[in-house]
């Protein structure tokens, strides 16, 4: 085999980008999108703290999104099966970019509220609850089947890029012009987003006997589904455990006042560091293919990803003020985390998808998303109400190890997780 052919079986298949203008300009809008976004949901967490000087304040932010991301995003898939696609995806995106602007305009007028700031991040919690189903299902109309794992792997390095630039971008924008133009940026950006969505052709839903029955119900059913495949059922539980437990993001305000120093550029590092982690696995992840213990890999990502959150808080807790490495080590282990969580979020995705009989697939991701969105958001809430009490390391000291503790106790509780095998699927 030739060297240049060796390498490329390890970069991202470009094909769908080659052969598809409608997805090309669906990629291209949400990847400059998604890096506002990102920007946002860090710039969102800054301006809490700086109008509360609270980080239980900041993790309440989490609460006002997750309400209605739970409340909207069940019904989700339901809206988009029984609606053209490309419209409900339209409507969404406008909503997300009235938000944007609204963020924008309340930084740009000096409003000075929290109360405002919660209220606009649960509109456009919403707004995504039904936008991001919407677009995955779109993406199946653009390009043929056999194209498709290609799609996805791009759309993923794309999350993964904005992960670590919005960040970056937040730090320096927020400290440079302050947070009225950070949010400007983001505004500005997800025009992208809207001319991808604009431009592309009616996208109906196939809708055979029976589709238009969905709802809650149908929901419902996909709920009950869980109940009776345990391995399934730990896919979720699995990135609950590190999700709800040791969620680091909604320290990082804190830890950039006070903790480290550096203010909004070091909670960009921060959040960089773990998205790069994330980059880096998603681009040296060729040999997962041949991995058959995927449960087992799972538990042992989620262990990893819980230690090095603990590792972090210690690092909080025993350094000296004065110590100047705690920076680099802090970062140096939320890329840890970010590497563990995009390996066991690779697998899970692949055993949620081989378990599932394909009549369910849809209701399920509906639950995926509550569960994938909702999590951290949950999170926020514990790693804030604890860092109230504790202080930011103690919390993060603590939760990485709640988490290892708990994803060791479910792999126990589930062996049938721990022993699955991709040959042989088990439900």
């Amino acid at each position: 085999m030739e060297p240049r052919t060796a390498r490329r079986r390890w970069l991202v298949d470009t094909t769908p980008l080659r052969e598809s203008p409608a997805f090309r300009r669906l990629w291209v809008g949400q990847s400059l999108a998604g890096i506002g976004t990102q920007l946002t949901v860090v710039t969102v967490g800054l301006q809490a703290y700086d109008l509360t000087s609270s980080t239980f304040a900041v993790g309440l932010v989490g609460v006002f999104a997750l309400v209605p991301l739970v409340a909207l995003g069940l019904y989700g898939g339901a809206l988009v099966d029984a609606h053209d696609r490309r419209r409900v995806a339209l409507l969404a995106s406008l909503a997300l970019w009235a938000v944007a602007i609204a963020l924008a305009a309340q930084a740009w007028l000096g409003s000075g509220s929290i109360e405002l700031l919660y209220a606009l991040v649960a509109l456009q919690s919403a707004a995504f609850a039904v936008n991001n189903p919407a677009r995955s299902a779109i993406v199946p109309g653009l390009v043929p089947a056999a194209q498709l794992p290609a799609a996805n792997a791009l759309s993923g390095t794309a999350n993964a890029l904005a992960l670590t630039a919005g960040p970056l971008l937040a730090g320096f924008l927020v400290d440079g012009g302050g947070f009225r133009v950070a949010y400007t940026v983001d505004a500005v950006t997800f025009v992208a987003a809207l001319a991808g969505v604009w431009r592309l052709p009616p996208v109906p839903p196939h809708r055979p006997d029976g589709a238009r029955r969905a709802g809650l119900r149908s929901v419902l059913e996909g709920v009950r589904f869980l109940g009776t495949r345990p391995n399934v059922r730990a896919t979720f539980l699995v990135d609950l455990c590190a999700m709800v437990l040791a969620m680091p993001r909604v320290l990082y305000p804190a830890i950039g006042a006070v903790d480290l120093g550096g203010g909004a550029r070091t909670v960009g590092l921060l959040g960089a560091g773990f998205a790069a982690g994330s980059v880096l696995a998603g681009l040296l992840s060729g040999p997962l293919g041949q991995v058959r213990r995927q449960g087992a890999v799972v538990v042992g990502c989620v262990a990893v990803y819980g230690a090095a959150v603990a590792a972090f808080g210690a690092v909080l807790v025993a350094a000296p003020d004065g110590a100047g490495w705690r920076l680099a080590a802090c970062t140096g282990l939320l890329a840890v985390c970010g590497a563990a969580d995009a390996v066991s979020s690779i697998f899970r995705g692949t055993i949620l998808q081989v378990a599932t009989p394909d009549a369910l697939r849809g209701r399920l991701q509906g639950v995926f998303i509550v569960v994938v969105a909702g999590g951290p958001r949950l999170g926020d809430v514990v790693l804030g109400g604890t860092a109230e009490l504790t202080g930011e390391g103690v919390a993060a000291l603590a939760g990485g190890l709640a988490c290892v503790v708990a994803v060791l106790l479910l792999a126990r509780a589930q062996r049938g997780f721990t022993r699955y095998d991709a040959l042989h699927p088990q439900p």
